[in-house]
C-alpha cells in the first residue's frame, strides 16, 4: 500500500495548474462520453448537527488508463473559526485488475485543486461564449481555500486576468486571504472590496465558495452579463437560478441535497431549466449558447472521477519519484 500525505500531495500538484486543468478536462469528456461509473455520493449526517457531514464519492473513471477509488471527505464549517480548515480529506485507489487497494491519499489539496479547474475551465468556456472579449478582472465572494484555488487556475486559464475583488463577513480573513492570493498569482492585482456588492457588481465574471447551508444571494448585484460560478451550490434564491442560463457538471448529480438548483427543481417539478453540462461544452456537442445580457450560472456538484483524475496523477508521479511511504503486509 502507497501512502501519500499532504505536503508530499501538494509538492507533487504545485507548477503544474496545466496539466490538472487538462486532467479535468479529460475526465469531464469521459463521463459525456458515458465512460465512467458515477453513483450518487452518500452524505453522512449526525443527529441535531444541521451543519457538519462527511462524503462519499465513489466512483470510476475509465479511459485508456482506468482507475476506480473513493474519497471520503469532511465538512465540519465550525473549523474555520478556530484556525482548521474546513474541510478534511483521504482518497483511496484500486486495482483494475484485481479489485484490492493500492494507494491511500490524503485528498484535501486534491479536492480543492480539481474543484479550482473545475470552476475556472467553466469560466473560460463561458466567457469566451460570451463573445465580449477576454475577462481582466474577477470577483470572488467566500474567502477560504477554495477560492483561492479557483482564483490561481482562473488565472492559469485567462491569463488576461489581471485584477480581484474580494470579500468575506470577516474582514481580517479578507486581508489575509489577499495576501495568500498575491504570492499564488503575484500578476493579478488582489484588493479587499469594502462590500458584497461590490464584489459582485465590479467585473462580469463572479466566484461564490461560501459555507451558506441555505440561499441567501439574488444575482441583483452582479451584471446583467455576469458568469457566476456558483462553486458552494446553495447561495442562490431560487428566483436567481430561474432567470440565468444554467450549466452544471451533472444534472442528475447537482439535483440534490437542497442545492439551490434541487431547490429550484422543487418549486418546478423539471429541470428544464439546465442548458448545458460541461462535458459536452467541452465536447463541443452542446449547442449551447449565451444569450446576450442574460447571467449564466456555472454549479459543479463536484464529480468522483476529478478526483480520480488526479489521484492517479498523484500517485504515477509518487510512484516515479519514490515518494510517500510504502506499507507492506497491509493486506492478507
Amino acid at each position: 500500500m502507497l501512502i501519500v500525505g499532504h505536503r508530499e500531495v501538494r509538492a507533487l500538484l504545485d507548477g503544474h495548474e496545466k496539466e490538472v486543468l487538462e486532467l479535468v478536462a479529460d475526465a469531464y469528456r469521459l463521463h459525456d462520453e458515458g465512460r465512467t461509473a458515477l453513483p450518487h455520493s452518500v452524505f453522512l449526517r449526525f443527529p441535531e448537527d444541521d451543519r457538519n457531514r462527511i462524503i462519499g464519492l465513489p466512483a470510476h473513471l475509465g479511459g485508456d488508463d482506468p482507475v476506480a477509488g473513493m474519497k471520503w471527505i469532511a465538512s465540519f464549517p465550525g473549523n474555520v473559526a478556530r484556525g482548521v480548515e474546513r474541510a478534511s480529506a483521504s482518497l483511496i485507489l484500486n486495482s483494475m485488475a484485481d479489485g484490492r487497494p493500492e494507494a491511500f491519499l490524503e485528498a484535501s489539496v486534491i479536492s480543492a485543486r480539481r474543484t479550482g479547474a473545475s470552476a475556472a475551465l467553466a469560466a473560460g468556456l463561458l466567457t469566451e461564449a460570451a463573445g465580449d472579449g477576454v475577462p481582466h478582472g474577477m470577483g470572488l465572494v467566500g474567502l477560504g481555500p477554495i477560492n483561492l484555488e479557483v482564483l490561481r487556475f482562473t488565472a492559469a486559464r485567462l491569463p488576461s486576468l489581471r485584477e480581484a475583488l474580494v470579500y468575506d463577513l470577516d474582514r481580517a480573513r479578507a486581508e489575509e486571504f489577499a495576501a495568500q492570493a498575491s504570492a499564488v498569482v503575484p500578476d493579478v492585482a488582489v484588493r479587499v472590496a469594502d462590500d458584497a456588492a461590490q464584489a459582485l457588481g465590479t467585473y462580469a465574471l463572479v466566484s461564490l465558495a461560501t459555507t451558506a447551508g441555505t440561499p441567501h444571494m439574488d444575482l441583483s448585484d452582479c451584471r446583467p452579463d455576469a458568469t457566476v460560478l456558483h462553486v458552494s451550490l446553495r447561495d442562490l434564491s431560487v428566483e436567481a437560478v430561474l432567470g440565468a442560463q444554467n450549466v452544471v457538471d451533472d444534472t442528475d448529480h447537482v439535483c440534490r441535497e437542497r442545492t439551490s438548483l434541487h431547490l429550484a427543481e422543487q418549486a418546478t417539478g423539471g429541470r428544464e431549466f439546465v442548458d448545458a453540462e460541461i462535458g459536452a461544452l467541452l465536447r463541443g456537442a452542446s449547442g449551447f449558447r449565451r444569450e446576450p445580457g442574460r447571467r449564466v450560472v456555472f454549479s459543479p456538484f463536484g464529480l468522483g472521477v476529478l478526483d480520480l483524475a488526479l489521484a492517479r496523477w498523484v500517485r504515477d508521479r509518487a510512484d516515479a519519484q519514490g515518494v510517500g511511504v510504502r506499507v507492506e503486509g497491509f493486506l492478507p
